[in-house]
C-alpha cells in the first residue's frame, strides 16, 4: 500500500490505520532533525537584538547547564523560544507543546508561561502591569519559573557571553525526544496550564 483509499476518516479500515501508525512512527523517528533545523532557523529571525534568537537559545540552555538544571530544563532553555517565528504572541505555549510530551511537568509550564513573567522587566514601559505573573503566586510551580526568566531567559542577551555550540546540545536533546511520550515517571505531576 502506497496510500490509504479513504476520503473521510469514518472510513478507513484497520489495515489503513495500521499503514499510517508504522508512516507516523518513521516520520516521528526524525523529530529532533526538525527541531535542530527550526533552532538553526532562529539565526535569521527577529533582530534588534545584540545576540540573535538562535544565539539567545543557546545562552539560554548553556546558562541552565551551568547552573546544574537537569537535561529537562536544559531543552526547556534551548527551546523556550522555539514558537517566535509561527506563534508570535503566543510562543510560550507553542514551545511548551513541543516539549510537553517529553519533560516533566514543571518544565513545561515554566515554559508555558515564561512569556507572561518575561513582562516582568518591561511591561510597565507599555503602560502594562509588570507584575501581572503574580495571578500564578500561589502556584507551586510559581518561583521556578521566576527563576527560570532571571538566570537563563532575561540574562541571555549578551554577545561576550561564552556559548557553546547548537552542537553541543544535540545529544541532550536526542535523549530526552527519545523517551516514550507521556510516560507518566517523566513528566510526572501536571498542573493545567491555563493562560
Amino acid at each position: 500500500m502506497e496510500r490509504v483509499e479513504f476520503r473521510q476518516m469514518k472510513d478507513g479500515t484497520r489495515e489503513e490505520y495500521l499503514f499510517l501508525d508504522r508512516l507516523e512512527e518513521e516520520f516521528n523517528q526524525g523529530l529532533v532533525d526538525r527541531l535542530l533545523r527550526a533552532l538553526r532557523n532562529l539565526e535569521n529571525s527577529l533582530s534588534g537584538y545584540q545576540v540573535s534568537r538562535l544565539e539567545h537559545s543557546l545562552q539560554s540552555a548553556a546558562r541552565a547547564e551551568a547552573d546544574g538544571a537537569d537535561e529537562d530544563m536544559i531543552v526547556g532553555a534551548l527551546l523556550h523560544d522555539l514558537g517566535d517565528e509561527l506563534a508570535p504572541y503566543n510562543h510560550s505555549q507553542l514551545a511548551a507543546t513541543i516539549i510537553r510530551p517529553y519533560v516533566r511537568g514543571e518544565v513545561t509550564w515554566i515554559i508555558h508561561h515564561h512569556g507572561l513573567f518575561q513582562k516582568y522587566y518591561y511591561a510597565h514601559y507599555f503602560g502594562e502591569n509588570p507584575n501581572e505573573r503574580d495571578r500564578y503566586l500561589n502556584h507551586p510551580w510559581y518561583q521556578s519559573c521566576v527563576d527560570f526568566c532571571e538566570r537563563y531567559d532575561q540574562a541571555s542577551f549578551d554577545p561576550s557571553y561564552p556559548t557553546p555550540s547548537l552542537e553541543h546540545f544535540e545529544p541532550i536533546l536526542r535523549r530526552v525526544f527519545s523517551r516514550t511520550p507521556f510516560d507518566s515517571k517523566v513528566i510526572g505531576e501536571e498542573h493545567p496550564l491555563e493562560l
